[in-house]
């Protein structure tokens, strides 16, 4: 899949009721795809099956959010993430994430599992949306791109401890007012 698509700036939705369902071996391929990630990616079955998930990655979502997604689940935990990815005609859409590994009998994890549902409009707007801006310029103000994951993920740790959260928490408690750095 072409990775150099340019950006519409629109928007794509999805109902509330649907759910986007992917899943991928361990290097990140996808394995299987419904038919709603297919229709918001703008991908046919055939074009999704063996491509890396991150051909839908849009370049919006800071690299750090990525590096703790990634060592959270290979390190067999679930995660819960805000993301927002690039159909392939360059169109965007926002989802909140979770990823669960795979095991077999063995206890070995096999691959990945991710349902995505519509994210509410509102904790988009006033805190994910910011958070990640501010994530973006903080990885655009290095000379190079080692450097500024480095930085961005510093620049999150500290936000998360500044709310006495870890990322799940913080994740889960977003929008409601209620985290231990608001009190």
């Amino acid at each position: 899949m072409p990775r150099d698509t340019y950006l519409t700036g629109v928007e794509r939705r999805f109902d509330k009721d649907q759910v986007i369902v992917t899943k991928t071996d361990l290097k990140g391929r996808i394995t299987y795809a419904n038919d709603i990630f297919q229709q918001m990616s703008n991908v046919t079955e055939k074009q999704s099956l063996g491509q890396p998930h991150s051909f839908i990655r849009h370049p919006d979502m800071p690299r750090c959010v990525f590096k703790m997604f990634w060592e959270t689940i290979q390190g067999g935990n679930e995660i819960f993430a805000y993301v927002i990815n690039r159909a392939t005609n360059g169109d965007h859409y926002w989802v909140y994430a979770h990823v669960t590994p795979s095991f077999n009998d063995a206890g070995e994890i096999v691959g990945y599992h991710s349902n995505r549902r519509k994210p509410e409009e509102r904790i988009l707007k006033e805190e994910v949306i910011p958070l990640y801006t501010a994530l973006r310029e903080e990885e655009a103000r290095h000379e190079n791109a080692k450097q500024g994951l480095a930085a961005s993920t510093d620049k999150l740790t500290r936000h998360l401890a500044d709310l006495g959260l870890e990322y799940d928490e913080f994740i889960c408690t977003l929008g409601q007012g209620q985290r231990r750095g608001d009190r």
